[in-house]
This record gives structure tokens, C-alpha cells and sequence, in this order.
């Protein structure tokens, strides 16, 4: 997974959507109401950033709330444990899997480094973390897929696997052909959650934290992922873009045959962990993805292109919150032209998330910390 602008465009794959003018723009979508915050970032306290250069995506809290796991193309070798604001080396082809302490900021690399990693996770206990991999396909970073004048992103053949975090003891969850990647697990520890295409689409699937006992929830045609727990682990919130016109459905399944999917808008989806009671949050026509439940079970942050284009018609995606009935929806973030990827710390006291404000240059993201005022 690279971000990385090239001929103008700006580019995301896989869990990071593309910021482009094509991507989920729709010129007569309907307009949200949003509710207005008073100053800008009111949610948002003690900004810390925590990566500098290149491009650093989805950071997620452990499950004690001292590190993070995140996907970077900045090149720390595994021995240095460089700090993240002063990174080693020349930069990556594709995303490697890294580990922060955030208190001494200090970074390890956990994955193999070869082939392109994307959607960490730790196990209960902090001792393990999970991710999806290319490596076993081959040891380059996956070719970028034909465009055509469209965004898309290609499925790659991710498997998962689970390793500790000094990167050692590397096991494989999953084996079946092609994509199986966003993983992510239950806040009680019992259920790893992901997107495969094992089926013939891309569905969410749940298993053991081992691998066994694996479930299909969802059978809609359409692309459904990005999923995450809610603080009780009875549900899920998810991103999904289900087809309905004749000739909608006849692109997706030929781009399916050819191992690419081409999203353009995407609604916020909450079903029951069991696969049971699927209800649309999101029906706003936008690209909203990335969504995390708040601590209070009740509603949900995600990123959106809601009500930003930015200059030269490039979409802005900001962060957003709203209640899981769909109402209610507020703006968190106002700086820069992305912001996506929030997890709340276990506590509920911090925020992390990922956005090209401060950046130096076109196409760098970075990982911020900030403390969640109510």
C-alpha cells in the first residue's frame, strides 16, 4: 500500500482511500446538515504529532493504551529503534509494519520487511500484533494497478499473520488465494474480524484469534470492510459499497475477475458481531469510511468528504462524529485535506488519527495524538 502523488494525483490503496476528484464525487449528492462545533478542533487537545516525512497510516492503540502499531514508508531498520521524528535510511517501495512506544517514541519494525504489509492490530496482552502481507507472494511490492482514468486499488493476495513484537515467531492465519486484509479484534479479545474475497466478493468474515472457527457475515454483492468492534464487542461498524444498477454490477464483477475494485461512494454499515441486524448509519452519498465506534458505544467517528472539495475540486476528507442511528453527525477536524484512520485509546481519553496537516511536502502523512475532550 503506497500513498504517494504522482502525475497530479493523489493516491491511497487498499484501507487508505484515494483523495481524488473522481473519488466519491457526485455534484448533486444531498447535503448533511452538520452541526456546527464553535472553535475549530473543540474535541481535539494537546496535538501531538508523531511522525515526520513520508507516509505513516493507520496507527492503532494497544490494548493498554503505551503503543501503537502502524504501517509507514519511512525505513527503520529493526536494530535501530529510531525515533519516528528523526527516521533512518532511504525510504520504502511500499508500506512495512512498525511498533511505537509512545512514551520513549522509539519504533521496531515487526514485519519481514519484504512485500507490502497493511492493516496492524495487537492481540490481547500486547505481546503479539497481527497484519496482512504480500510477502508470501513474493518479496516486491505489488505493481500499481491500470487506472484508466479511475481511482482503483488492487487485491493483492494479503494473508494474514500474527507475530510478536520483536517480529519474531511469525504465524500464518489464513491461506485461501487473493485478499484477505483489515483485520482488526474484538475489544474482548476473543474474535479476529477482516475482509476476504475467499468467497468469490469481498465479504467480512470473524475466527479464532488462532484461525479456526471461520464465520461469513455479510453475502450483499459489493465491497464490505474497514471493520471494527464496538467497546462491548456485540457489534460492528464498517464501510460498504453495494451495486445496484444493471450496469454497476456488471463492472464490479468484471474488475472482481480481474482483481481490482474501483469504490466510489461509501456508506457507514453497523451489524451485530454475529453477522445478524445490519442497519445503514450513512446515507449522505459521500466517501465515508474509517469508522470507529466512540467509547460510548452509542456513536461513531469516521472520515468523510461530506461537505469539502478543497481548491481545484480535490476533495477534502475530515473527521466526523454521529450517532449510530445516522443523526446528529458534528465535524471533529478542520486543518489540512485529509484526516482519517481515529481509534480512541482503551480509556477514551486520547485520539489517534492520520492526516497530511504540517506536511512538507505532497503526499506525506503523518500520525497525531491528541487527548478527546468531551
Amino acid at each position: 500500500m503506497t500513498c504517494r502523488k504522482m502525475a497530479g494525483v493523489w493516491l491511497l490503496g487498499l484501507c487508505v482511500l484515494m483523495i481524488t476528484p473522481e473519488f466519491g464525487a457526485t455534484a448533486d449528492r444531498p447535503k448533511e446538515t452538520i452541526a456546527p462545533t464553535g472553535p475549530a478542533e473543540r474535541h481535539l487537545g494537546n496535538i501531538r504529532q508523531l511522525t515526520f516525512g513520508r507516509q505513516n497510516a493507520e496507527a492503532y492503540f494497544s490494548f493498554d493504551g503505551s503503543k501503537l502499531i502502524f504501517q509507514s514508508t519511512n525505513d527503520w531498520s529493526k536494530d535501530s529503534q529510531a525515533s519516528p521524528s528523526k527516521p533512518a535510511g532511504a525510504g520504502l517501495g511500499c508500506y512495512q509494519m512498525y511498533v511505537m512506544d509512545l512514551q520513549s517514541e522509539t519504533t521496531r519494525m515487526v514485519s519481514t520487511g519484504v512485500g507490502a504489509t497493511t492493516c496492524g492490530y495487537f492481540f490481547p496482552g500486547d505481546r503479539r500484533v497481527l497484519y496482512s502481507s504480500t510477502h508470501a507472494a513474493g518479496p516486491d511490492c505489488p505493481p500499481k494497478p491500470k487506472r484508466d482514468g479511475a481511482y482503483r486499488w488492487a487485491l493483492d493476495d494479503y494473508d494474514i499473520y500474527s507475530v510478536r513484537i520483536d517480529g519474531q515467531q511469525l504465524q500464518r492465519l489464513t491461506a485461501t488465494p487473493g485478499y484477505d486484509a483489515e483485520a482488526t479484534i474484538s475489544p474482548n479479545g476473543k474474535t479476529i474480524v477482516w475482509t476476504s474475497v475467499k468467497d468469490g466478493d469481498l465479504d467480512l468474515y470473524t475466527m479464532n484469534l488462532d484461525g479456526t472457527n471461520v464465520r461469513r457475515l455479510t453475502d450483499d454483492l459489493g465491497y464490505d470492510g474497514g471493520a471494527f468492534f464496538s467497546p462491548d464487542s456485540t457489534r460492528l461498524v464498517y464501510r460498504a459499497a453495494h451495486p445496484t444498477d444493471p450496469a454497476e454490477i456488471a463492472k464490479y464483477k468484471e474488475l472482481l475477475v480481474q482483481r481490482l475494485v474501483e469504490p466510489g461512494q461509501l456508506e457507514i454499515f453497523v451489524i451485530n458481531a454475529d453477522g445478524s441486524d445490519k442497519r445503514q448509519v450513512t446515507s449522505n452519498g459521500a466517501s465515508n469510511f474509517s469508522p470507529y465506534f466512540h467509547p460510548d458505544g452509542k456513536r461513531i467517528i469516521f472520515s468523510s468528504n461530506l461537505e469539502t472539495r478543497g481548491e481545484g475540486g480535490r476533495p477534502s476528507f475530515h473527521l466526523y462524529l454521529v450517532r449510530d442511528d445516522g443523526m446528529g453527525t458534528e465535524r471533529i477536524t478542520t486543518e489540512g485535506h485529509f484526516n482519517s484512520f481515529p481509534m480512541f485509546s482503551p480509556d477514551g481519553k486520547r485520539l489517534v488519527w492520520v492526516s497530511d496537516r504540517n506536511a512538507n511536502a505532497p503526499g506525506e502523512f503523518n500520525v497525531f495524538l491528541a487527548d478527546w475532550i468531551p
